[in-house]
């Protein structure tokens, strides 16, 4: 195979394209201790901040930043749940997939975890749990469209049908090659970590919110949020009955987004998501 010439391999690294990573900012630590506090004082689970904060950080691309936060979520941890701890923030990286694509995923899984201690990580499963078969194919579709529906209700055949309008096999890949094969979690699962309903609505909302220029897409998984409360899809989740209904409110899904500006803002540097950005200079 031909070699690159060092003035392409200078173009494809010029600071102006950005093509690394983001370190973690100074105050990072102290962004997350902020989320950690508000989710304890409203009864939220660690996992539902922890999920949120893993979203918005890999959104963000920063796998340094990642290194701190499980850090501070898996202090006065056992070992074991260190790994647990471990293994959702795996499960929730994975999940990102769906709302920022594969190649940041690809940055923050593989860096994060080259952070863990030895001791976490040689004990994360080297199971997969989501390979398709002939036998579990129309469970991944029927996942899909429950999920969907949970989230889109009244207007889930509404919506299908725009998607179709653009492309006719869009909805077709959302449906079963994101809601029905990553963002539902595979039924009977001894291996690795579920994230459940209430979380994969936290997520992409955080996900969604740290890219910007996608309101609409933030609207609708607020809603899924609340529709999770309402349908009574949160009842299998982490969470209780009080925790769900506030994370539903208006006072939680405030808390959802502010959590997640903080947390641009921080990595950022005050420069705002870095998802999308416009380039202030030519290459």
């Amino acid at each position: 195979m031909s070699k690159l010439s060092n003035s392409l391999k200078a173009l494809i690294n010029a600071p102006a394209a950005r093509p690394g990573t983001v370190p973690a900012s100074q105050n990072i630590q102290s962004i997350y201790r902020k989320i950690q506090q508000g989710a304890k004082s409203n009864n939220v689970s660690q996992s539902s901040w922890l999920a949120l904060s893993t979203a918005a950080t890999m959104t963000m691309n920063s796998p340094d930043s990642l290194a701190v936060l499980f850090q501070l979520a898996s202090t006065n941890q056992s070992t074991e749940e260190s790994v647990a701890t471990a293994e959702l923030m795996r499960e929730i990286g994975l999940k990102c997939i769906s709302f920022n694509g594969i190649p940041r995923t690809i940055n923050c899984l593989n860096a994060f975890k080259s952070s863990l201690p030895d001791a976490v990580s040689s004990q994360l499963s080297r199971t997969p749990t989501r390979a398709p078969s002939p036998d579990n194919i129309n469970g991944i579709g029927d996942r899909g469209r429950a999920l969907w529906d949970s989230i889109y209700r009244p207007y889930e055949s509404k919506l299908y049908d725009k998607l179709a309008d653009s492309h006719p096999d869009l909805p077709v890949h959302i449906l079963n090659s994101n809601y029905g094969a990553l963002l539902s979690d595979p039924p009977g699962r001894q291996t690795g970590a579920n994230a459940g309903r209430v979380l994969t609505s936290i997520v992409a909302v955080a996900c969604l919110r740290a890219q910007s220029g996608v309101g609409p897409q933030v609207t609708s998984h607020i809603f899924g949020l609340r529709k999770a409360f309402e349908d009574g899809t949160w009842v299998n989740d982490v969470e209780s009955e009080t925790a769900a209904r506030w994370l539903a409110s208006d006072e939680g899904n405030t808390w959802i987004l502010t959590c997640v500006d903080d947390i641009v803002e921080s990595i950022s540097q005050g420069l705002g998501s870095n998802f999308a950005p416009g380039r202030a200079s030519k290459l």
